[in-house]
């Protein structure tokens, strides 16, 4: 064990100190619609608290299609920074901002017309889509803030500079709570404005969030040297290509997860709002560890990328295994908080017994699946950080949507075995990507080492 320990010890110490800010960074995009949940679940009801699933459920692959457009910029700076191409840093930056604000435009765009085009066919409660609409709506105009901060972000990130994202992240979520809790109650004589109070407030921290990181980067004496070509002139349509090429695959990656999970929000929505509500309540809690581990997965890329720039191989191998280690150790204490917790977390959403009730035989499965999802977002990054996407979304498509979500749907609906058959099927989903996503390392990182 001491030789094994050793083997990796260097490993397990860069990758942490890189990883604990990222993870705190992207556990801060979580926290937002956690905070969100938890101020509509006690201040507003249980009707609302399913409003804000919906919603999320439509917010969120949107979401994740544009964060996924983002993250490609991370393994192609933690490339050309191995290769010391620091012009290329900054051309690559000023394509990714503008590849990232069309985006944003189209994005937000799609939710607010999307939205009322494909509701009346997901048979949800009327009640319910009355609370998601309004709040939708705001989600929707935050997606513009959102990814020009992550712009910024993944390119400080990429060359290693961490920790300003991750106080930013924490600030913002403080900025986020107190103006939720104001907007909800409708302290300082504020109306009181329900669920449409933490959409405000939500907005509100992006664009704050948003300014901070833009100011921070370009007059930060850490990227001077990377923002000489950081001009309008170098936007490109290679450049732009090259980032898409990265990104989208990407995008396509997460939205295959995560698409599985919020199609399965609207077939418990066709269950009972409760059962929507306690669905809400356990994924948001999975959801914020699934974040977390994304976030580790975010430095295994860096890492990745940046070894994999100056072809140092061996290296490459060591490190992503290490993250392997980490990611293990990390989600097997989320799995024992869940698995002990599972009553008494569901209070922190909501105090309607049937809710919590629901919600705790959901964290049990949800403690079973702990460890698969961990170990598949690492599988992801370690790809992505040598530039293999393309094979791993075809894998996470196979995974949730083939295998995952129909038996899912299957055990819950036809077999009637309610919400924990839907999660089963999930948690099958998740298995199979882990295992595959494992294979695809292994195979892709032994062709340029001996290991």
């Amino acid at each position: 064990m001491k030789a094994f320990y050793q083997k990796y010890k260097t490993h397990y110490s860069e990758n942490l100190k890189l990883a604990i800010p990222v993870v705190i960074t992207q556990a801060g995009h979580m926290l937002t619609q956690v905070s969100d949940s938890v101020l509509v679940g006690h201040f507003v009801g249980t009707i609302a608290l399913a409003g804000v699933s919906l919603a999320n459920n439509v917010f969120i692959i949107v979401m994740v299609l544009g964060m996924g457009i983002a993250y490609g910029i991370t393994p192609l700076i933690a490339q050309a920074n191995g290769r010391e191409d620091f012009a290329g840093c900054g051309k690559l930056l000023i394509n990714s901002l503008f590849i990232n604000i069309i985006s944003g435009i189209i994005l937000c765009l799609v939710i607010q017309f999307g939205f009322n085009s494909v509701i009346p066919y997901l048979h949800q409660s009327p009640l319910v889509v009355e609370q998601a609409r309004p709040f939708l709506y705001l989600l929707g105009l935050s997606m513009i803030p959102m990814l020009v901060f992550n712009t910024f972000k993944q390119f400080a990130q990429g060359l290693g500079f961490t920790k300003q994202a991750m106080m930013i992240s924490i600030w913002g979520n403080v900025i986020n709570i107190v103006l939720g809790i104001i907007f909800v109650k409708g302290w300082f004589g504020i109306p009181p404005m329900g669920i449409r109070g933490v959409g405000y407030s939500t907005l509100i921290d992006r664009c704050i969030m948003a300014v901070v990181m833009f100011i921070y980067v370009l007059r930060s004496v850490h990227f001077k040297k990377y923002l000489h070509e950081f001009a309008i002139r170098n936007i490109s349509r290679v450049r732009s290509f090259q980032l898409y090429k990265i990104g989208l695959p990407v995008s396509l990656q997460y939205i295959f997860e995560v698409s599985a999970f919020c199609g399965a929000g609207f077939i418990i929505g066709t269950i009972s709002p409760v059962a929507l509500a306690a669905h809400q309540v356990a994924l948001s809690l999975a959801s914020l560890t699934y974040i977390m581990a994304s976030g580790m997965a975010d430095a295994a890329a860096i890492k990745t990328g940046n070894h994999f720039g100056a072809k140092n191989h061996q290296a490459l191998r060591l490190s992503a295994i290490s993250s392997y280690h980490m990611i293990i150790a990390f989600m097997s204490i989320t799995a024992l908080i869940f698995a002990f917790g599972n009553h008494l977390l569901p209070w922190i959403y909501s105090s309607d017994e049937r809710v919590i009730a629901i919600a705790a035989q959901l964290l049990i499965i949800a403690a079973f699946f702990q460890l698969f999802d961990g170990t598949q977002v690492i599988g992801l990054g370690t790809l992505r950080g040598m530039g293999d996407v393309n094979i791993p979304a075809f894998i996470t498509f196979l995974a949730y949507w083939i295998l995952g979500l129909p038996i899912g749907y299957l055990l819950g609906i036809h077999y009637k075995m309610g919400v924990s058959g839907v999660w089963y099927g999930l948690t099958l989903g998740l298995m199979a990507a882990s295992i595959l996503l494992f294979v695809r390392f292994q195979r892709m990182s032994r062709k340029f080492s001996n290991i």
